[in-house]
């Protein structure tokens, strides 16, 4: 199954290298010398990694064939997808493969049904997860310990705490003074 493990970010530099939005656990694996990336939109790539280091916190990137800057930013928002085999694991216990949550019932600690992952968002600085509730609304629930207390892949459901007013505007209507 293909994941996606980063989105190529700005240019940096003038020999190609871009910066790396990381979204695995095993960068040190997934942009090693050599590694070939499946890209989206699929036109962009195949992308093989020529080199790779960090540098103030962020992972630059150097693929084979792009080496000056036009070149490198051409790559701008390209989502980077790496094959994975369907037991694999990510290594931390609390990180989850995006297509493993996408399908699962969701629920309230009070056992309400909310609807159904049908999509991990990733957005700068929060993770969301989109739910589809009967009648075709969405909620989108923000993927934090908090609201999201567990995740039981083996019996295909997640667990929400929602705050007053994320699944309905009405009780946040009762609740206001």
């Amino acid at each position: 199954m293909l994941v996606t493990v980063g989105r190529i970010g700005r240019a940096h530099g003038i020999r190609g290298e871009v910066s790396v939005d990381v979204r695995t656990d095993s960068p040190e694996i997934r942009f090693a010398e050599g590694a070939r990336l499946s890209t989206e939109p699929a036109g962009a790539g195949p992308l093989t990694v020529a080199s790779s280091r960090w540098h103030s916190g962020r992972l630059l990137v150097l693929f084979d064939g792009v080496g000056e800057r036009d070149a490198a930013e051409g790559l701008r928002g390209v989502r980077l997808l790496s094959e994975v085999g369907d037991d694999e694991q990510p290594v931390d216990p609390d990180e989850y493969f995006d297509h493993r949550l996408v399908g699962l019932q969701v629920v309230t600690t009070d056992g309400a049904v909310v609807g159904a992952v049908t999509e991990v968002l990733h957005l700068p600085g929060q993770d969301l997860l989109a739910v589809h509730r009967e009648g075709d609304a969405e909620i989108l629930v923000p993927f934090v310990a908090q609201i999201v207390p567990e995740i039981d892949l083996a019996g295909r459901r997640i667990v929400i705490d929602p705050p007053v007013g994320l699944i309905d505007d009405a009780e946040a209507d009762e609740a206001s003074p």
